[in-house]
C-alpha cells in the first residue's frame, strides 16, 4: 500500500511533533530531516524552523537550536515569538550565557503559561539557573512558585538561591527536601550541599574526598565546573597548593570561565612562582614534579623562563641533574628560539654529562644546530660536543670539535692528558706551555704533566729543555722538587717513581670546568656522587 506525497508530510509532522512532544529530540530530529530532504521549502516555514530548534534542544544541541532560530541575536520573524523565546531561553543557559538567557523571560512568559506544568518545569529550571549565574537570585523563588513544594528540581534551585542570598539555613532546608530526582539532580544537590557547608567553615577530611569522588565521577557540564570552583577554593583556604593548582588548571584547560579566566591564570601562576622560589618550603622533588606538570601554566616570555632556569637551580644544588636536564630541555625545544638556544643548549648538554648521559648532552647541541649563533656562543657549544663525544669514547671527534676554540689546544691536551696518550699531549705543547717568569698552580700543573709525558716517552733531550726553561720560575714552588725529579736525571725514573710524581701534580684542571666534566665522566659512580657537589663551585684557569 502507498501513500500521497501529501499525506506522508502530514504523518511525518504528527510523528515529529509527538516525538518532541516525548522529549525525544534526537529521534525527531532525525524526522524532520527527512521531511526538509523531501520538500527543501519547509526550511522557510516557521513552525518547522521552531520544531527543528525544539528537536535540537532535546536532544542537547543548545547551538544547534539558537541557530535554527536564527542565531544568538535574530531579527525578523523570531525576534519576539514567544515560543522561540522560551527556546532560547533554555539554549543560553545551557551555553552558559545567563544575561542573555534573562532576557528571554518577559517575551517567553506567554509560550510558557500555555504549557501544562510538567512541560513547563525544564524552563522554569534554566529560568532560575540562570538567575543564580547571573548573580541575581532573589526572583527565583517567584520564578519557581508554581512548581511543587516535593519537586526536586525546584527544590535544587530553591537552596543554590537561598545560598547564593547568604540564608544558610534556608539552604539546608530545600536540600533536606530533595528526594528522588534525576542523576544529575542528585549530584548537583550534593555539590549544592558541599557549598552550603563549606560557605560557613572549614573542609573536613570526608568533604575533601566528597570533593575529589565528584572531581572523578562527575565530567562535563557546569555540575564538574563548579566541584573544581570548590576544590580550588578548598585548596587556597587550606594552603594547599597541589590542590589549588590541580583544581586550577582543570578549569583552564577544559572549562568556558569568560571573565574568570585571566585573573585565574594569574593566581595559578603565582603559585607556581612562590613554590620554585629558592626559599619555598616545598620539597624539591615536588616542585619539580609541579612545574612539569603544569609547565602549559606557566608565564610566557622571560618570566616563565626565569622559573624554569630557577627550578633548575635548584635541582643542581641537590645534585638531581637530570632531572634539572629534562626540565631546561623542554625549555629549549618547546619555547627558546632562534639565539637564544645557543646557551641553553650548552648548559642542557653540562646537565646530561653531569647525570652520565653524553648521548643526550650531543642530542641537546645538535638538535638546536640550524641557528647562526654568535662566536663565543658557538664556542661554548663546541666545549660541551667535545666533552659529550669523549665520555661516548669517541676521542678523535672530541678533539676536532674544538679545533677552532681559542681555548682547544688546552682541551685537547686535557683529554690526552686523562686518556694517557702521551705523544699527543707532548705535540700540543708548543701551543699551551706557560711563558711567563711567574707561574701559577695551573701553569705548574701543565708544566709537570708536559714532563711526565716526557718522561714516559723517555725524552730525555726535550726534558732537559724543560728544566732550563722552567728551573727559575720553580724555585721556592712547592712542586719543585717534583720538576727536579722529572727532569734532573730522567734515566733513573722507574714506574713507581711516575707513579708518585702524577700523584704529586696539583688536581686543578688547567681547563676549568670543561676538565671537571671529563673527570666526572671518567669516575666512578661513587666518585661522580662525591665530586659532583663541588662541580658548581670551581672557577678554575
Amino acid at each position: 500500500m502507498t501513500t500521497r506525497p501529501a499525506a506522508r508530510a502530514v504523518a511525518r509532522w504528527a510523528y515529529a511533533r509527538s516525538l518532541i512532544g516525548e522529549g525525544r529530540g534526537q529521534e525527531a530530529r532525525a524526522v524532520l530531516e527527512v521531511m526538509r530532504a523531501s520538500e527543501s521549502d519547509l526550511a522557510l516555514v516557521d513552525m518547522f524552523q521552531l520544531a527543528v530548534a525544539a528537536a535540537s534542544a532535546e536532544a542537547g544541541d543548545a547551538r544547534g537550536a539558537l541557530a535554527a532560530l536564527g542565531g544568538p541575536s535574530p531579527t525578523g520573524k523570531f525576534a519576539a515569538n514567544s515560543e522561540a523565546c522560551a527556546w532560547r531561553l533554555w539554549a543560553f543557559t545551557v551555553v552558559d550565557m545567563p544575561e542573555a538567557a534573562l532576557q528571554q523571560t518577559r517575551c517567553a512568559l506567554r509560550a510558557l503559561n500555555q504549557r501544562p506544568l510538567a512541560a513547563r518545569a525544564p524552563f522554569l529550571y534554566a529560568g532560575a539557573r540562570a538567575a543564580i549565574a547571573a548573580g541575581r537570585p532573589a526572583p527565583v523563588a517567584a520564578w519557581l512558585r508554581p512548581l511543587p513544594a516535593n519537586d526536586a528540581g525546584a527544590n535544587l534551585y530553591r537552596a543554590r538561591a537561598a545560598l547564593a542570598l547568604g540564608d544558610i539555613v534556608g539552604a539546608r532546608t530545600w536540600l533536606k527536601r530533595i528526594v528522588g530526582g534525576s542523576r544529575q539532580q542528585q549530584v548537583d544537590a550534593q555539590v549544592t550541599l558541599l557549598e552550603t557547608d563549606l560557605a560557613t567553615g572549614p573542609a573536613t577530611p570526608a568533604q575533601l574526598a566528597k570533593i575529589d569522588h565528584l572531581a572523578l565521577t562527575w565530567r562535563g557540564d557546569a555540575i564538574e565546573q563548579r566541584v573544581l570552583w570548590l576544590s580550588y577554593r578548598t585548596g587556597v583556604a587550606r594552603h594547599d597548593v597541589h590542590r589549588s593548582i590541580r583544581a586550577g588548571a582543570a578549569l583552564i584547560r577544559y572549562c568556558r570561565l569568560g571573565a574568570e579566566a585571566t585573573p585565574l591564570l594569574a593566581k595559578l601562576q603565582a603559585m607556581l612562582a612562590d613554590g620554585l622560589a629558592p626559599g619555598s618550603t616545598l620539597p624539591i622533588a615536588e616542585a619539580a614534579g609541579l612545574f612539569w606538570d603544569y609547565r602549559d601554566l606557566s608565564p610566557a616570555g622571560a618570566q616563565g623562563d626565569f622559573l624554569a632556569s630557577q627550578l633548575a637551580d635548584r635541582l643542581v644544588d641537590k645534585g638531581l641533574y637530570l632531572r634539572a636536564a629534562e626540565l631546561l630541555r623542554h625549555q629549549l625545544l618547546e619555547r627558546a628560539q632562534d639565539v637564544a638556544q645557543g646557551p641553553l643548549s650548552a648548559r642542557v648538554a653540562s646537565l646530561y654529562i653531569l647525570s652520565g648521559r653524553p648521548t643526550q648532552a650531543l642530542a641537546a647541541i645538535r638538535a638546536t644546530d640550524g641557528n647562526t649563533y654568535p662566536e663565543e656562543m658557538q664556542w661554548e657549544r663546541h666545549r660541551m660536543e667535545a666533552v659529550a663525544l669523549y665520555q661516548m669514547g669517541r676521542r678523535p671527534e672530541a678533539r676536532a670539535a674544538v679545533q677552532d676554540v681559542p681555548d682547544g689546544a688546552a682541551i685537547r691536551a686535557e683529554i690526552d692528558w686523562k686518556a694517557h696518550d702521551w705523544a699527543a699531549l707532548v705535540a700540543e705543547a708548543p701551543a699551551h706551555l706557560p711563558t711567563g717568569a711567574v707561574l701559577s698552580l695551573v701553569e705548574q700543573a701543565i708544566i709537570l704533566r708536559q714532563a711526565i709525558a716526557l718522561a714516559t716517552l723517555g725524552r730525555e733531550t726535550a726534558l732537559m729543555r724543560l728544566h732550563s726553561r722552567y728551573e727559575t720560575a720553580f724555585a721556592g714552588l712547592p712542586g719543585s722538587a717534583t720538576f727536579d725529579l722529572l727532569t734532573v736525571a730522567p734515566s733513573t725514573l722507574d714506574g713507581e717513581a711516575l707513579a708518585a710524581a702524577m700523584l704529586a701534580i696539583p688536581s686543578v684542571s688547567p681547563v676549568g670546568v670543561i676538565g671537571d666534566l671529563l673527570e666526572v665522566a671518567n669516575a666512578e659512580p661513587q666518585a661522580k656522587a662525591a665530586a659532583r657537589p663541588a662541580i658548581s663551585d670551581k672557577r678554575r684557569g
